[in-house]
């Protein structure tokens, strides 16, 4: 019983606490509300700012847009730059190509004409010899008689008194220069007697028998050949040993031999 009423006790405190509490409230409630102008001015403010704000992002967005715009406005810049480079760099290599062929084609142009000018070089020059040659040789053709008849001179001529005697030594001091004259040109002449018989230095006019010189043997010079250098100016006229005819008695042994 004791415990039932103290609950009892209790529930009626709350109860007059909570009535008193709601008598509160509605006390309050009833009272003349304060109006805070400060939260007015917060409220008739609050749209402004918004506005604001969406004027700010408006122009943050653009802002963005722009760099976006310009980053890829200079990222398609710096390809097309690179392209270009790329492009300008074949260009160049096509190029450097090009010429290393045109260098290639004129190192091998070049080399055939030094070669083809170092043989004209080679070609005129052995033709200048040969033609310096061949006037030479016509020329000293036509002087070798005169030669000729100062030796035959020398041979013939025998002076008998002391006029004669300087006549002669005159004219074979003539002889002597020229003769000089003509070794200095690089005329020699030939002493092919003992020598045995050569077509290419000799001319044979005569033969004859003997057995003391072996066959095909030169005897005699009967014309002075010459040699110009290391070829032959003149042939000489040289007479030729043959073999010695058989004499009447053996004539007479060959004979019976060949009819026994």
């Amino acid at each position: 019983m004791i415990d039932e009423e103290k609950q009892l006790d209790n529930t009626a405190q709350q109860t007059d606490e909570s009535g008193a509490v709601s008598q509160e409230n509605r006390g309050e409630a009833f009272a003349a509300p304060e109006v805070d102008l400060s939260v007015e001015s917060d409220f008739e403010s609050q749209p402004k700012s918004d506005e604001q704000t969406a004027e700010t992002s408006g122009e943050n967005l653009e802002a963005v847009a722009a760099e976006s715009a310009t980053a890829v406005s200079s990222t398609d810049g710096e390809l097309t730059a690179r392209e270009n480079l790329k492009r300008e760099n074949e260009a160049l290599k096509s190029q450097l190509e090009e010429l290393n062929q045109q260098c290639d084609s004129f190192k091998i142009q070049s080399v055939r004409i030094a070669a083809d000018f170092d043989n004209f070089r080679k070609r005129t020059a052995k033709e200048k010899e040969d033609l310096e040659q061949q006037v030479k040789r016509v020329t000293i053709s036509e002087l070798l008689p005169v030669v000729d008849n100062f030796e035959r001179a020398r041979s013939q001529i025998k002076p008998q008194n002391d006029g004669e005697l300087t006549i002669h030594k005159s004219y074979q001091g003539v002889y002597k220069q020229l003769v000089d004259c003509l070794k200095r040109l690089g005329v020699s002449p030939m002493r092919p007697e003992g020598q045995e018989f050569d077509p290419n230095l000799h001319e044979a006019v005569m033969r004859e028998p003997t057995d003391q010189q072996p066959e095909g043997t030169v005897i005699e010079q009967l014309m002075r050949g010459y040699m110009l250098n290391d070829r032959v100016l003149r042939h000489a006229m040289v007479k030729v040993a043959s073999a010695p005819e058989p004499t009447s008695e053996e004539a007479g042994e060959d004979s019976d031999q060949t009819s026994g």
